[in-house]
């Protein structure tokens, strides 16, 4: 069963992408809530013992897709929310695995340095197309993502294995989703005008991080 999960997943994603590049929105909204949905699915039929912080981060994730499809600021917000949420979840998810004691104190500095200066450079990039009330709200929300990211990597390096490398990539294309979705939406010079690569980069990184954490 957990096979058709996948496959429905796999298969709603194929649709959906075709529909963000054809900038087809109505197809778009028909097709999404069923990825997470779906994906949600194979994770708790795949799983020995699915981890409820796992199910939650999904279930958020789903919430936070269905919010953003009516537009609006408030909508983006209250989805922002939602993946906020998410991300909170995944990092209990993470920390399972993650030991202290086998961190290197560079590492972590290291990496919240990173993760604070890249968010910031942006945000430079982002700042004179952002309404102002949602500027620094983004921003804690990006700085959020990026955490998730660096449990990732505190997890991987906890546990070195092919599963936790898995797990480092979908959430950096987490990230690079988000960050697409900012200058796509609000960047109108951009040069993304699809939400094809957002979407793209979105799927490919849950699916990764759930294969990872399975």
């Amino acid at each position: 069963m957990k096979t058709v999960f996948l496959a429905v997943f796999l298969l709603f994603t194929a649709v959906h992408l075709y529909a963000s590049l054809k900038k087809n929105a109505r197809l778009r909204n028909c097709t999404k809530p069923f990825l997470l949905l779906s994906l949600l699915g194979y994770y708790v039929l795949a799983a020995r013992s699915p981890a409820a912080a796992v199910v939650l981060a999904l279930v958020f994730s789903w919430i936070g897709d269905v919010l953003l499809i009516p537009r609006g600021n408030k909508w983006f917000t209250a989805g922002g929310i939602a993946f906020m949420i998410s991300h909170a979840f995944f990092i209990l998810g993470y920390c399972r695995d993650v030991v202290l004691a086998r961190l290197p104190a560079a590492l972590v500095l290291g990496l919240a340095v990173f993760f604070a200066a890249l968010v910031s450079f942006i945000f430079s990039r982002l700042k004179p197309h952002l309404p102002k009330a949602l500027f620094y709200p983004m921003y804690l929300y990006l700085l959020i993502n990026g955490a998730m990211n660096c449990f990732a990597i505190f997890r991987c390096v906890s546990v070195p294995s092919a599963a936790t490398v898995v797990t480092v990539i979908g959430a950096v294309l987490f990230f690079v989703s988000d960050t697409a979705l900012f200058f796509v939406r609000f960047k109108k010079d951009s040069r993304m005008k699809t939400h094809f690569l957002v979407m793209l980069t979105y799927s490919i990184g849950e699916l990764l991080i759930v294969s990872g954490l399975l």
